[in-house]
């Protein structure tokens, strides 16, 4: 017992029972499971207190079920080993044969850190974790910590889609602005992960820059895992395949990160089982109470009951086809006789075109927030419209892998370029035109978004003896319409090739600098 903490994962194993009992404990009340997993964490603060054993698991996850354990309980002791399992990481206790410190994110002391790095779940759960530990023992200094390392870790080191972890050595962030969309890892439990990251950190300080990248996240790799019926799964999700995938054996578990299609089980079977234990709790993401009233932070079809810190009781419903449409109503049911106020996330790409309606009045957005502040009764509605026009998107000059490209988006979804859509032709002959503007077909559901391109004709000419030329190969560039639908469809109908990210030219046909591939 605990003698292989680098790998044997009996801690992090103990961790979503834990987790599982939590959940049970708040929907079902006390029963055996719950009992089970209160004997088990009293064991674990028995074997690893401040007297026990001076070690960490190699995988996070014990850290927050110990928290949320604790909230369910009252029982201080839980709180407190999740304490010392956070101010105990970054010493060095794991041994290091067959991998880094990084790796186990035991390099640097968590409120020394200054951005996420080595393997990304298990950096992502330890930040989960060790936020619930600074907002329960009010540690401003950890918590400020996890915000830097928060903030850096999305500007430098995130895929457009939400997704995080740009190596599969390691399956591990790689150093700033190392982000290739065809050599992408980006887990799908790493973007559960973010999730739970930025939720803790959006209910420690409110700012909804985190609930933008939980809608990313959800949108573009959670929501992009499975297919359509349930039944197969992406381990990890690339912004760029460049030969068709290989379909899995249904009767044998795949490897993780060699399935080039879905596959129904893996090796390691972890991303599936964590997409449903997310799909399972998603209503817990959409909405918090405080003491001016609700804010809604994510948009789906939902009833939303709550009492306000003062004890007064509020419930709506939610009616909308978002992000399919940009209309969110929110009828009132129940209202207290006193002023409340109603607050509905603007998402960052939607600044400039939101408005809100309420008593029959339409106003524009300012800012971030839509607020309403009155006394609200029942049948009162409230409409929020969001701009769904499709954007072409750049990545920042330091993304050596995508100079030269763009990708396009339409609220919160990433497109991407199939092979399926263009048959007659290779994608990476395709071109954006740079000034063109992407268009979306009025369908039910959302249509693909079309857009003007070209096709890169290069004369056909002896293969040279090696791939490098004294002068740059020049080719014409053939008028074409190039056809996107929402990443998180990709590879539904068959063995594709796909690309996120595509290579621009002017409208006077001159190609933009852009990787030679």
């Amino acid at each position: 017992r605990y003698s292989d903490l680098e790998w044997g994962h009996e801690l992090y194993c103990a961790g979503f029972l834990l987790q599982a009992a939590v959940a049970r404990a708040r929907t079902a009340g006390p029963d055996d499971l719950v009992a089970g997993a209160i004997s088990l964490a009293d064991h674990i603060c028995h074997a690893f207190g401040a007297d026990g054993l001076q070690a960490v698991c190699g995988h996070p996850e014990i850290e927050t079920a110990l928290v949320e354990l604790y909230r369910v309980t009252g029982e201080r002791r839980y709180l407190d080993q999740a304490a010392l399992f956070v101010a105990r990481r970054g010493h060095g206790t794991l041994e290091t044969r067959e991998a880094t410190s990084a790796y186990f994110a035991d390099d640097v002391p968590v409120r020394d850190a200054a951005v996420l790095r080595g393997h990304a779940v298990r950096a992502l759960y330890l930040a989960a974790g060790a936020v619930d530990v600074a907002v329960e023992t009010a540690d401003a200094g950890l918590l400020a910590a996890l915000g830097t390392q928060w903030d850096a870790t999305v500007r430098r080191r995130t895929y457009l889609t939400g997704g995080m972890g740009s190596r599969h050595e390691g399956e591990s962030f790689g150093d700033d602005f190392e982000l290739p969309a065809d050599r992408a890892y980006s887990e799908t439990c790493a973007g559960v992960g973010s999730v739970m990251f930025s939720w803790r950190q959006l209910l420690a300080d409110g700012d909804e820059t985190y609930a933008d990248l939980i809608e990313r996240t959800l949108y573009n790799v959670v929501a992009t895992s499975p297919n359509a019926a349930g039944d197969e799964f992406f381990y990890v999700n690339p912004l760029q395949r460049d030969t068709p995938g290989l379909q899995s054996a249904r009767d044998v578990p795949s490897p993780r990160a060699a399935s080039s299609q879905r596959a129904p089980w893996f090796q390691v079977s972890c991303c599936p089982t964590n997409v449903a234990r997310t799909f399972a709790s998603l209503a817990a993401y959409i909405a918090t109470v405080d003491a001016s009233g609700l804010q809604v932070h994510q948009y789906a079809p939902s009833t939303i009951t709550a009492a306000l810190p003062d004890g007064r009781s509020v419930a709506v419903h939610i009616e909308t086809e978002y992000p399919e449409s940009g209309s969110v109503v929110v009828t009132v049911d129940e209202s207290p006789a006193t002023p409340w106020t109603l607050t509905l996330r603007v998402p960052g790409w939607a600044l400039d075109g939101a408005t809100i309606e309420s008593g029959g009045q339409r106003e524009a957005v300012s800012g971030r927030l839509a607020r309403i502040t009155r006394a609200f009764r029942p049948g009162d509605r409230v409409v929020l419209e969001l701009p769904l026009v499709p954007r072409l998107t750049f990545p920042h000059p330091s993304i050596d892998d995508l100079r030269g490209t763009a990708a396009v988006e339409v609220g919160p979804l990433v497109y991407c370029l199939e092979s399926v859509d263009q048959p007659d032709v290779a994608l990476p002959a395709l071109r954006l035109h740079a000034t063109a503007t992407p268009t979306r077909d009025p369908l039910p559901g959302g249509g693909p978004v079309r857009m003007q391109g070209y096709i890169a004709q290069v004369p056909a000419e002896p293969e040279p003896a090696w791939p490098y030329m004294p002068s740059p190969q020049e080719g014409t560039l053939a008028v074409r319409e190039l056809i996107f639908i929402p990443y998180h469809r990709w590879a539904e109908r068959g063995p594709s090739t796909m690309r996120v990210f595509v290579p621009l030219a002017d409208a006077g046909g001159t190609l933009r600098p852009a990787r030679a591939r």
